[in-house]
């Protein structure tokens, strides 16, 4: 049986549970009312996403999930994207709560961006539209930061859960999302509301306005918005009791099984500096610069972590702070009774942050007479003839790595539409620009280190200084001696000397034009034929510029210790770009053809179809195709299918990237070690497109007015799948190893001395990552979406509910182990929880007239902590999470209008995530992971609020 066929037996079986009860319902397309409307409120049928033909939802072959903005804040107060992923079909999504990082890829400029992600095979394989209009890209790698959508006039949101590049163009391969603004508001609506944690902290301040009008008798109407917000986040992961320093630590053998361990600490790295060699070696110096025994912890499964004991660890950022403004603006006008004319534009002006490293010193040689060193020990070394000795420590003193990222993304948007004859037809300008400026605040800077790290008297000032301002001054350029013998020894003068500012900033510009026409040339026995022709041109620049390149190297010049000519100048670089573009050309065709129409079991049949070529200037040319049957059995039971096929096309960042490296303490498999040495990321301007190949098949089942039961089954393979192949990950290093050498995977990893040879001495001196187009992504599933709207005790009531079931997320690549992420917690380079079964389920119960009360539960099941077959873990699992969340809302109907008054508890039972790491995020203690991305890390959390409607 194959993996559809799998699936279709998944659906009978939970049809049947589904339909046993009238307790469930699904949207599609009946909506939940609102707070305060009676359920006999009816749904205009709507332009379907997915189609550009399709002119109800009722009829689309592809899956289509509906949530109205008004519905989902409801339940989940604060942004629209957080609100978003309460969605089952949405897994792996990046935000505030995600691992801190730098401006690495995973980054991708900016670590806490909202990114939507479908099925959790990549967020750049989510399609994301406002109007049906591509909108773009934001992030450095292509992906949208769904924040620029000002979400104070979205009125809806559609998400098409299939492959429907042949409608959208490239990237729509696990779907789209498409944000529907309210262009007809009138009147004046408010929002106000504030909401903090149990715990004090996490504190968020949300304020809008919006504004719409007709005039000109009519003719025209015009709308505005502005939303200011304010989330201070969770500055570190220790502000929650359960947060406790976990990791993984073992080789993932059957000898040294991975095994999570909680209370970590980073052997021989304690933050006061321990000595490691000469006569003193052993002992760690406190808070009074005196010396004493260094207490190590426990042994683990890895030289670098023990538990306990007197070893350092890392306390990265938990929730990223954020502060934004939303900003829309958009004008209508009937220019003849037959042309429409439109002007937009929607802007977000943002900053983010968040906290990682400490600096790590790695065996630094010292003087035997640093003028910070107590005299006695002084003495000590001069007696043992110890011209220097050696210390390691982690400098929590000098205050983590500290990426700020501000973002100015502006999408600016015009056009014409109206009817020629029986056909209507639209032209529209899509012109985007994204300035994003990354600030790495402490980074190291290494020249300044080992000029600060060797202290010495001035004999002319009896003051202590660095030994090159006396030996070399003009190249001290200010030097602040650097006090290491002591947790807070350091002084806040050497801090600022050692740690500097640097910059990244980047520059996307996207240009867009495109235009269709539609209508029906002609009719079937069975009904109007609907065909539309469509076409776009499309231009994508980025460049980039950065003050910390890794060309910036030291000069040793007059320093006598820890300085290496030509290494590095900073401990975090980032290449600037010159400015590459993207020049993309497409047509499409789409016919939806009715084909019978009131025959037994055949009330109506149609078929839908659609195929676009496309030619990229970078990448080549492509054909893309879709194929859809909707097939109405009678007024109650429909089944739908699609075929597709798609594509997605390499990013210019991908394409065109910079060299870029990173510090990384990934574990060496080789010689066991986890040295901190360069991870290099690279491009490939030989890249071509990824081929996606889709299949769907659905029913839907209505049996009573506002009862409706979707089922749908999907089957997903995406081949020559772009791919990011980190030398470090345990897989490639594994290949490598066993190939002896051989391996196309060796190129990612320098050694002096080959592959045999397994001592120290040939530790891993560099990791490399590169793009390939060389794995096959496979998933299945099946998404069960539910809903009921009736009365409960004479009062309105209604529940919806949504699963996703997601066994497998296959990556296949030459030469190595498959692995299988469905169902896992972490993966390599970021990889995101995919819980294989997600539940979500909304009821609304309206127990008074003006009171409305909403519950929202999610659950999801346990996980593996790792999806690599060839690991062997002591306990793969993590634990299943459930929250439930409550809302109440009191309508009142006052003079300024109709204000809804409302308390939010998020988490209400209080429930810690279940903790989990990644194996090779292990060798730094405290720094990421603890729980699975999309986990609630917040804890009880309250928001109250109030929205003014006139």
């Amino acid at each position: 049986m194959n993996n559809l066929g799998r699936t279709a037996v998944f659906l009978a079986g939970a049809s049947a549970l589904a339909l046993a009860s009238s307790a469930f319902a699904q949207t599609n397309p009946p909506e939940s009312p609102p707070a305060g409307d009676t359920v006999e409120t009816t749904v205009e049928a709507v332009v379907v996403t997915g189609s550009r033909v399709i002119r109800n939802g009722d009829a689309s072959p592809s899956p289509v999930t509906v949530v109205q903005t008004d519905d989902v804040l409801r339940a989940a107060p604060g942004s629209l994207a957080e609100a978003l992923n309460v969605l089952p079909v949405f897994a792996g999504s990046r935000g505030a709560g995600v691992n801190p990082t730098s401006t690495g890829s995973v980054g991708a400029g900016n670590a806490s961006a909202n990114q939507l992600n479908l099925r959790n095979i990549g967020a750049n394989r989510t399609l994301i539209l406002l109007d049906g209009l591509r909108v773009p890209p934001t992030l450095l790698n292509g992906v949208v930061d769904v924040d620029l959508i000002p979400q104070m006039l979205v009125q809806r949101v559609d998400t098409v859960t299939g492959g429907v590049s042949a409608v959208y163009g490239s990237d729509a391969v696990t779907g789209v999302v498409n944000y529907i603004v309210d262009k007809k508001f009138n009147g004046l609506k408010m929002l106000a509301q504030t909401g903090v944690s149990q715990q004090g902290d996490g504190e968020k301040i949300d304020v809008g306005l919006a504004a719409g009008t007709r005039f000109a008798n009519g003719r025209g109407h015009v709308e505005a918005s502005y939303e200011y917000r304010d989330e201070k986040g969770i500055a570190y992961r220790s502000d929650r009791d359960w947060m406790d320093v976990w990791g993984v630590a073992g080789a993932g053998t059957a000898a040294n099984p991975y095994v999570l361990y909680s209370d970590l600490r980073q052997a021989g790295f304690p933050f006061g500096g321990l000595i490691t060699s000469g006569v003193l070696s052993g002992q760690t110096f406190g808070a009074n610069g005196t010396l004493r025994a260094f207490v190590p912890g426990t042994a683990t499964g890895s030289s670098a972590l023990q538990v306990g004991g007197d070893g350092g660890y890392y306390d990265s950022s938990l929730l990223a702070p954020m502060k934004g403004h939303q900003l829309f603006g958009r004008v209508d006008y009937d220019l003849t009774d037959t042309v429409h004319g439109y002007m937009q534009v929607g802007g977000n002006l943002k900053t983010n942050a968040n906290y990682s490293d400490y600096v790590r010193l790695t065996n630094v040689t010292l003087s035997a007479t640093n003028a910070f060193l107590a005299p006695a020990y002084q003495a000590q070394l001069a007696g043992a003839n110890q011209s220097t000795f050696r210390l390691s420590e982690l400098m929590s003193s000098g205050g983590r790595l500290e990426a700020r990222s501000k973002s100015r993304q502006w999408i600016y948007m015009g056009g014409l539409n109206g009817a020629l004859g029986d056909y209507k037809w639209g032209l529209d300008f899509t012109h985007g620009q994204t300035r994003l400026g990354t600030t790495l605040a402490n980074n190291l800077n290494n020249q300044r280190l080992a000029a600060a790290l060797d202290a010495v008297v001035d004999p002319s000032s009896n003051k202590i200084v660095c030994n090159i301002a006396l030996t070399n001054p003009s190249l001290a350029q200010g030097c602040a001696p650097l006090n290491v013998f002591g947790p807070t020894a350091a002084s806040a003068e050497a801090i600022d000397y050692i740690f500097q500012e640097t910059h990244y900033t980047a520059r996307t510009v996207m240009d867009s034009v495109s235009g269709h026409i539609d209508g029906s040339p002609f009719s079937t026995w069975a009904g109007p034929v609907g065909l539309a022709l469509s076409g776009e041109w499309r231009k994508l620049s980025f460049e980039s510029a950065s003050d910390a390149g890794p060309a910036d190297v030291v000069n040793c010049t007059g320093i006598r210790y820890n300085c290496t000519a030509g290494s590095a100048l900073w401990t975090q670089t980032f290449a600037g770009s010159p400015k590459v573009s993207q020049t993309v050309r497409e047509a499409a065709l789409e016919a939806d053809v009715p084909l019978l129409k009131d025959l037994p079991l055949m009330r109506a049949l149609s078929v839908n179809g659609a195929a676009r070529f496309t030619s990229y200037d970078t990448s080549g040319d492509y054909w893309t195709w879709k194929l859809g049957l909707d097939w109405r059995l009678n007024d109650t039971v429909r089944l739908r299918a699609t075929r597709s096929r798609d594509i997605r096309a390499p990013t210019l960042y991908e394409l065109f990237a910079p060299v870029n490296s990173v510090p990384v303490s990934t574990q060496d498999l080789l010689t066991t070690l986890s040295p901190t040495v360069a991870s290099v990321d690279l491009s490939n301007p030989d890249l071509k497109a990824e081929i996606g190949d889709t299949a769907t098949l659905g029913v839907v089942w209505s049996p009573i007015p506002r009862f409706s039961v979707a089922l749908d089954a999907y089957h997903i393979t995406v081949k020559d799948a772009v791919t990011q192949v980190n030398g470090a990950t345990a897989a490639y290093q594994r290949a490598c190893y066993d190939s002896g050498g051989t391996s196309p995977f060796c190129a990612l990893q320098d050694r002096l001395n080959g592959y045999a040879d397994k001592s120290a001495s040939n530790v891993v001196q560099r990791w490399y990552t590169k793009y390939y187009n060389i794995a096959q992504v496979e998933t299945w599933g099946a998404d069960l979406e539910v809903n009921y709207a009736a009365t409960a005790f004479d009062r309105p009531a209604s529940l919806r509910f949504l699963a996703a079931f997601q066994p497998h997320v296959y990556y296949r690549q030459p030469g190595v182990t498959t692995t299988d992420q469905g169902g896992v917690a972490f993966g390599p380079l970021g990889a995101a929880a995919g819980p294989s079964l997600r539940l979500t389920a909304l009821a609304r119960f309206q127990p008074i007239e003006n009171l409305t009360v909403d519950v929202m539960q999610r659950w999801r099941d346990d996980m593996k902590l790792g999806g690599d077959p060839s690991q062997i873990w002591a306990n793969n699992r993590i634990a299943s999470f459930a929250t439930t969340s409550l809302t109440l809302t009191y309508a009142a109907d006052t003079r300024a209008g109709r204000t809804d008054f409302f308390l939010n508890i998020q988490n209400l039972f209080d429930a810690d995530p279940p903790p989990g790491a990644y194996a090779l995020n292990g060798t730094r203690a405290g720094l990421r992971d603890g729980y699975a991305i999309g986990d609630d890390v917040m804890g009880r959390y309250f928001t109250i609020g109030a929205r003014l409607k006139l």
